[in-house]
């Protein structure tokens, strides 16, 4: 059972006709006017790496078993693919290709068997503009798996022996962007998990550093308090655009909306509505600098310059990871209140509970504690600093929970152009 929670940490008061919101007493969350710094890997685009990665990406499923024999026992080296077939189209192309242009991934190898839709050379093609390397195979020219994976290993063994070479060196905050995303909810991820990552974004952005978020169909109910925050007439239109289109989505005739889960109803959480208005705190209150299009025309990456971002995406916690990462992101934060056991490939997980008996249950797989929120033993902001902290560690090489215990997880998603059609499905102009 959760401690008593003090009424001192939320007030709420109606904002529309269907909602209601939860106005947060974060006292003063702290400007930081030093430049912050962070230990990194250059890289030749100008971005700046966490960690330095070798991705083995499979084309498809086919010659994923391939990919994964090449990739293991070799340092560095992160096997991956998509689960959509050899002609999966645009959107998951622009993921894998965004994903292999993650500044921390410093080499790329593409396995392909050699009759795909989607062909390995094409692809690695398309990421030699980051400048970093990118070879590829195919399984059939090289006559099989044994062929394939001994000269597979071979060149990422020389990849890495250059990637060793690499040494971190100090960059500004302003070459990190951190993407924030929430899942297994209950009634403390509204009350304490989710504000005090808003109160970290707060202050990241005032530091000079990037954020972005991509859940759309979470946010259905939390438009209007999302819209107000838009830099301009523009990106005021597309987040009721963006939120719209994704609950035409899951709201065609005949099929159940899936927007509740068991863990949330047994954590407390009652409607759609509640739920939204508890997950976009983790936003934070910072203008929404832009909405970057996530479509099978276009994945666009958060622009340089800092500022929070919406990012057009899905509300499913490993596939929302990889179109953060493939947007740019080099850490993403994962708020929690059942709890939960994966991380990324790509981008480090680092993993906060609101939920004090969560914490304590998972404490092997949880980063941070925020349910000391709910306890009274701490105010929001001072877990947002303790957030902010823990972001600027990974980001110079702290392992997370997840990357200790080994868990690479990836899965991409692509919404099906057919269904966005006949659903009249607007693109942002």
């Amino acid at each position: 059972m959760l401690p008593k929670i003090l009424i001192s940490v939320s007030m709420c008061t109606f904002i529309t006709s269907k909602a209601i919101a939860c106005s947060y007493l974060m006292s003063g969350t702290e400007r930081r006017d030093k430049p912050m710094k962070f230990q990194g890997y250059a890289r030749p685009d100008g971005s700046v790496g966490i960690r330095n990665l070798i991705l083995v990406m499979a084309v498809a499923d086919c010659s994923e078993p391939v990919a994964r024999m090449i990739a293991e026992d070799v340092e560095g080296a992160i096997p991956i693919t998509q689960h959509y077939g050899c002609i999966p189209g645009e959107m998951v192309a622009n993921t894998l290709i965004g994903v292999g242009e993650n500044p921390n991934v410093g080499a790329i190898l593409v396995v392909g068997m050699g009759c795909e839709g989607m062909p390995a050379q094409a692809l690695a093609g398309r990421m030699k503009k980051s400048g970093k390397p990118v070879e590829w195979i195919s399984v059939q020219q090289l006559g099989g798996t044994r062929n394939a994976v001994k000269e597979g290993k071979r060149i990422i063994k020389d990849m890495s022996q250059k990637l060793m070479e690499l040494k971190r060196i100090e960059f500004d905050i302003s070459k990190l962007i951190v993407g924030v995303k929430c899942g297994g909810s209950d009634t403390t991820s509204g009350l304490a998990g989710n504000p005090a990552v808003g109160a970290f974004v707060d202050m990241f952005v005032d530091a000079g550093g990037s954020a972005i978020m991509s859940e759309p169909i979470e946010a259905v109910g939390a438009e209007e308090p999302l819209a107000k925050r838009a830099v301009n007439e523009k990106v005021r239109k597309q987040i009721y655009e963006m939120i719209g289109n994704e609950e035409k989505r899951w709201s065609v005739p005949g099929a159940q909306m899936e927007f509740m889960c068991k863990g949330n109803v047994d954590g407390g959480l009652t409607t759609i509505e509640e739920k939204s208005l508890g997950a976009i705190h983790k936003s934070g209150s910072r203008t929404i600098m832009g909405v970057l299009e996530n479509s099978d025309r276009l994945l666009q990456k958060v622009p340089e310059g800092g500022g929070f971002y919406l990012q057009d995406g899905t509300h499913m916690e490993p596939m929302a990871m990889s179109f953060m990462a493939a947007a740019g992101a080099q850490i993403i934060i994962f708020v929690t209140g059942c709890g939960g056991t994966f991380g990324h490939a790509i981008a480090p997980l680092i993993k906060v509970t609101g939920n004090p008996a969560t914490f304590e249950k998972m404490s092997e797989d949880m980063d941070i504690n925020a349910g000391t929120i709910i306890t009274g033993e701490e105010a929001i902001d001072s877990v947002g600093r303790r957030i902010f902290d823990e972001v600027m560690q990974v980001a110079s090489g702290k392992y997370t929970r997840g990357e200790i215990l080994g868990y690479r997880n990836f899965s991409v998603f692509r919404t099906d152009p057919r269904l966005d059609a006949l659903l009249k499905i607007s693109r942002y102009s």
